[in-house]
């Protein structure tokens, strides 16, 4: 069993200060012990959200155009919010990499329940093609989404992440972008109970997701 520890969570992955907290597997089964609904809980790998996370409403721009809804858009489906760029060395075409490999080991029936959604946090170098092309190495399922920055900005926000920022720009122009290192997952009851960090594995994945296809979350 994989256990984030809280510190790493809270300094790493970027949660605005008042977001919820992060923590441990061990740590969340004796909370929820406590409140009588230990049980109930899987052996979830991810890190646990405590008290969950409800999903943003934000409306954003697709890659064929088209405004995405997300919260109406994704009512219904297991949903996988991340931030990032498609010029990001490391932590985004990984996340990306293993999030659909996990989804081609799922039978049909439970990889049909998922909709997974990339945010650029970079919306002067992702355009709606760059954007498409590069997660279609992933999966063509995936969705992409753009906007102005104020927007994309408002969306990290309204799903308690502090919002991306520019490193320093290099003499011929070049940039990072510094965002949140994490995967958050809305479950059907359209709340965040679990992230999955940069260090998750695919094995991690693979274990997790048919839980939370499932997952009949108690009342919040």
């Amino acid at each position: 069993m994989k256990t984030w520890l809280l510190p790493f969570c809270l300094l790493a992955v970027g949660l605005v200060p008042t977001a919820p907290r992060i923590v441990s597997i061990e740590r969340a089964q004796a909370v929820q012990q406590s409140s009588g609904v230990a049980q109930q809980q899987p052996d979830y790998r991810g890190g646990i959200v405590s008290p969950p996370m409800p999903k943003p409403k934000f409306t954003l721009t697709d890659t064929s155009g088209a405004p995405f809804d997300f919260w109406a858009q994704s009512n219904g489906y297991v949903t996988i919010l991340f931030f990032g760029y498609t010029r990001c060395p490391d932590v985004c075409p990984l996340q990306m990499q293993l999030i659909g490999q996990a989804l081609k080991k799922m039978p049909p029936a439970t990889a049909d329940q998922f909709k997974v959604v990339f945010v650029t946090t970079d919306p002067a170098r992702d355009t709606p093609s760059v954007l498409r092309t590069w997660l279609d190495h992933f999966d063509k399922h995936f969705v992409g989404l753009t906007g102005t920055q104020a927007a994309i900005d408002s969306a990290q926000s309204a799903a308690n992440l502090s919002p991306a920022t520019k490193s320093a720009a290099t003499a011929n122009g070049a940039y990072g972008v510094n965002h949140s290192a994490f995967a958050l997952v809305y479950t059907k009851d359209n709340y965040a109970h679990v992230i999955y960090p940069a260090g998750v594995t695919q094995a991690d994945l693979v274990h997790d997701f048919p839980l939370l296809a499932k997952e009949n979350w108690p009342t919040h």
